[in-house]
């Protein structure tokens, strides 16, 4: 099976197409990180990532009768903007199927390189279900955007390409894994010409149903997936990719979505170009590879690490989320939630314990007669310089939170310090994802009893596939089961931060 993908690969129809793209010299990133590092810039494809190839590999050995009554795919984007390219050079009508969640600037590339699109569901998978639904009907041919042998042949050219490109040994090639499509052809082309040469899947922790499947010895399908990284977000592999990985990949990372971001901006700094989230993941992989396994080999010399930069399908709004996070994920800043005595001299003498360290934000609002709760951002050279801040400012008699990875003091807390109110009775604080998406806002408050006050909302557009929010609920104790019930019959995704200790400092007055 492994020499049949090879002659598949070799023989692919991809160049019609796609480019060959370059592999570039990251400076930055190899100085950071003390080894060589070498991007495969598939952003640099007509429709900035690497789908096309195996799209159009697929799509060219169909029949004229099948090409003559169209394809149809479902996709997140770049599988639908790949499709669409290769129905035009091709002659042929598509129907892409796209999850509603689906960035517009991808929307609007299929649309414009002349597929029809039809939205429908929050993810890939409900969007292939109701692809196969379509196909059926109208007698399409469906090209699947990961879990075929001819798609699997046309992105394994990518390794081909990287071999040919670099002669010396390689270490790791890292590589973004959603379904599974790219990582199986890459692996299974390099590990037959170069076996010596690692091949590590990079997940993200919320979309990780390949590091599941790996884990478990069969597939898994999560109920759920993050939609950050839209482009990976899969709830489950496809059956032949899982077979070539576990027969060829010797690993899997996951990462969270403030290492991406900061690999977002690392590639920008080396290349002045914005990779989409699921572009990143590779370099944010082999970031925290690197942290493990370290950037020298046995002898001591630099290892070789190749990134591929799998796609720049970046909507421009998230871009500000990404700008937000970027210094978290790359662990240069870190924040503190600090009490200090409400008295005069206090301010200076915890300014003096901070030295020279940088402040990056600084929010505080008056609101005890005997303390003050600071929320601080500080520029950090590591989670480590981070705990031993900490460590500094609690022995100056200071009690302090360190916050770097709480998700809500992060998200919506640093906007909201100082707002406590004595009306707030019976407050309760929820965490909330919502669809992005018109009406998300009126079925949560059709939902909710009327007779329960919102005391508390927050909410910012980041750009991403659902919205972030922050709600405050005032509902009395004998209410508490309808409330639970309330929850269930929602269905959005949610956490209960009420005992939150953030919360308890800068929110809440029932225990101030």
């Amino acid at each position: 099976m492994g020499a049949d993908y090879l002659r598949r690969i070799l023989t692919a129809r991809v160049y019609d197409v796609a480019i060959e793209t370059d592999l570039d010299p990251a400076p930055n990133l190899s100085r950071r990180l003390g080894c060589r590092v070498l991007l495969k810039r598939e952003d640099t494809q007509p429709v900035f990532s690497f789908k096309l190839r195996g799209a159009y590999n697929k799509m060219s050995q169909l029949s004229q009768d099948q090409l003559a009554k169209g394809v149809i795919a479902a996709s997140a984007g770049n599988h639908a903007q790949g499709v669409a390219l290769a129905a035009r050079q091709l002659g042929c009508k598509a129907l892409i199927v796209m999850p509603i969640t689906t960035p517009t600037v991808k929307i609007d590339a299929v649309r414009q390189r002349g597929a029809e699109v039809v939205l429908h569901g929050d993810s890939y998978s409900d969007a292939y279900l109701h692809a196969k639904s379509l196909e059926k009907d109208q007698g399409l041919t469906f090209v699947h955007p990961f879990d075929d042998p001819d798609v699997i042949a046309g992105q394994g050219t990518i390794g081909l390409e990287i071999l040919r490109q670099h002669a010396d040994p390689i270490d790791v090639i890292f590589v973004a894994v959603g379904g599974g499509g790219l990582i199986a052809g890459v692996a299974t082309l390099v590990k037959q010409l170069r076996p010596e040469t690692l091949i590590i899947g990079v997940q993200t922790e919320d979309s990780d149903a390949m590091a599941q499947s790996i884990e478990k010895g069969e597939r898994v399908y999560l109920p759920e997936v993050g939609l950050f990284s839209d482009g990976t977000a899969v709830k489950q592999v496809g059956e032949e990719t899982f077979r070539l990985t576990q027969k060829y990949v010797d690993g899997m990372l996951r990462v969270d979505t403030d290492a991406v971001c900061a690999a977002i901006k690392d590639v920008y700094e080396d290349t002045r170009a914005i990779q989409e989230p699921a572009g990143a993941l590779a370099i944010a992989g082999m970031k925290a590879w690197v942290a493990q396994h370290g950037a020298s080999r046995a002898d001591g010399s630099p290892r070789t690490l190749v990134a591929i930069a799998c796609g720049a399908n970046m909507n421009f709004d998230r871009l500000r989320f990404v700008s937000e996070r970027s210094e978290i994920g790359e662990q240069r800043e870190a924040v503190f939630a600090v009490t200090i005595p409400e008295e005069r001299g206090s301010f200076k003498a915890f300014c003096q314990t901070l030295g020279g360290l940088n402040v990056t934000e600084f929010n505080y609002r008056i609101s005890d007669p005997r303390h003050a709760h600071i929320f601080l951002g500080l520029q950090v050279k590591d989670r480590e310089q981070a705990h031993a801040i900490a460590s500094t400012l609690s022995q100056a008699g200071f009690h302090t939170l360190d916050l770097s990875d709480d998700e809500l003091a992060k998200t919506h807390l640093r906007h909201l310090v100082g707002g406590r109110s004595e009306l707030a009775e019976n407050e309760q604080l929820y965490r909330f994802e919502f669809p992005e998406r018109p009406g998300a806002l009126m079925t949560f408050l059709s939902a909710m009893n009327p007779s329960w006050n919102i005391s508390l909302f927050h909410y910012r557009n980041h750009g991403a596939d659902y919205g972030r929010i922050l709600v405050g609920l005032q509902v009395p104790p004998a209410d508490q089961s309808r409330f639970f019930e309330f929850l269930t019959r929602l269905g959005y995704r949610h956490w209960d931060e009420s005992k939150h200790p953030a919360y308890q400092l800068f929110l809440s007055c029932q225990n101030s």
